[in-house]
């Protein structure tokens, strides 16, 4: 999805298809899937795993927590709107635990990185000597500029755009990450309450271990999102997202080009800003998306019974997305502030994305789960 992707859109050409950026407008992408706002097809800037060792676990109870009690449910598809990897819908049992009522936030992530110093990948420089180990062979080294930390940044166009080109509204920008949301000038003072952006999948992983959490499961997440309402299509019900009052922090308008904040809000909202679902969870549509503990496999649900119920599903062993073989992806939900009908409806509690782990972007984030007690 992402990171210095002018750079990789030059260096990664066997992966994408195409060896310039006046090439990349003529990559077109075959199914509504790739037409995600956060699927951005590119290779990772990082590749190697951070070290977390050191992070000591909090001892801490369930403060800000909400307790899901477990139970039996249809998980995937609910509508028209769902993709090939939402199928088919199938019975789940999920064990009993607790969850963060909402996602984490700026000023949350702060305490974090001030008790541990821990640094987040947006915020480190490239190591070359590492990436050309993961590219073709004789690849030039890039030039300094474009080896500085970095991360993915929405950049909207002044007009209407085709959207097979995700090039026309995603930019990659040095200095960005958590502190500087839009780049080195921005930052995220007065946007303390905010979901944190820019967490890539370690990222998360190392605030959960820190807090003393884990991140959830997929059928876990879907589970708590549904609030037990069955087979609906939203944390609310069926109401369209569109209809009556706001009901989550989606894009209103023209994506990418025009959004008329209809919800209240252009980018990330503060959390609870809007009704929780049944189950007092806030932001389980919409606002950014939510990283999970499960690897990314696009027929991964095609792998588990319909006529039987699996019990507590970890997810698959390894990763698998024809579209992106060579990446590490795990699964994000949700949806984000730049969801929308006609893009990617990602709002919808059976909609499912593949997220590579090294890389976060600027509507991307995490909430945690505790087991039972």
């Amino acid at each position: 999805m992402y990171r210095l992707f002018s750079l990789l859109f030059l260096l990664f050409v066997v992966f994408v298809g195409c060896n310039s950026k006046k090439e990349l407008k003529s990559t077109i992408v075959e199914d509504k899937q790739e037409l995600s706002c956060c699927n951005v097809n590119s290779k990772s800037r990082f590749f190697v795993q951070p070290d977390s060792s050191e992070i000591i676990p909090q001892t801490v109870g369930t403060e800000g927590m909400v307790f899901i009690k477990g139970g039996i449910f249809e998980m995937g598809a609910d509508n028209n709107q769902a993709r090939p990897d939402e199928y088919p819908k199938h019975p789940i049992k999920v064990n009993s635990f607790w969850m963060d009522e909402h996602e984490v936030t700026n000023t949350q992530f702060k305490k974090f990185v001030d008790e541990t110093g821990y640094v987040t990948e947006a915020e480190k420089d490239v190591d070359w000597e590492l990436m050309k180990t993961q590219v073709p062979p004789g690849t030039p080294k890039p030039s300094a500029e474009m080896l500085k930390a970095g991360s993915m940044v929405f950049t909207p166009p002044t007009e209407a755009v085709p959207l097979n080109d995700y090039s026309q509204w995603w930019r990659w920008m040095v200095g960005a990450n958590w502190k500087h949301p839009e780049g080195l000038e921005s930052t995220i003072e007065g946007r303390e309450n905010h979901p944190v952006v820019h967490i890539c999948w370690n990222d998360a992983v190392a605030y959960c271990k820190w807090a003393g959490k884990r991140l959830p499961t997929e059928a876990e997440w879907e589970y708590a999102a549904r609030g037990g309402l069955e087979n609906n299509i939203y944390p609310w019900g069926n109401e369209h997202i569109e209809e009556g009052a706001p009901k989550a922090n989606s894009w209103n308008g023209n994506f990418p080009n025009l959004n008329t904040q209809k919800d209240g809000f252009y980018s990330t909202a503060p959390v609870k800003s809007y009704m929780p679902n049944p189950y007092r969870l806030y932001d389980m549509a919409g606002n950014v998306w939510e990283w999970t503990a499960d690897w990314y496999d696009m027929s991964y649900y095609k792998s588990l019974p319909t006529n039987d119920v699996t019990v507590d599903p970890k997810g698959p062993e390894k990763t698998n997305d024809a579209r992106n073989p060579y990446d590490k992806r795990k699964t994000i939900r949700g949806g984000s502030f730049l969801c929308n009908d006609s893009y990617c409806s990602s709002y919808r509690v059976a909609a499912r994305m593949p997220g590579e782990i090294y890389t976060g972007m600027s509507h991307t984030g995490f909430r945690c789960v505790k087991d039972e007690e």
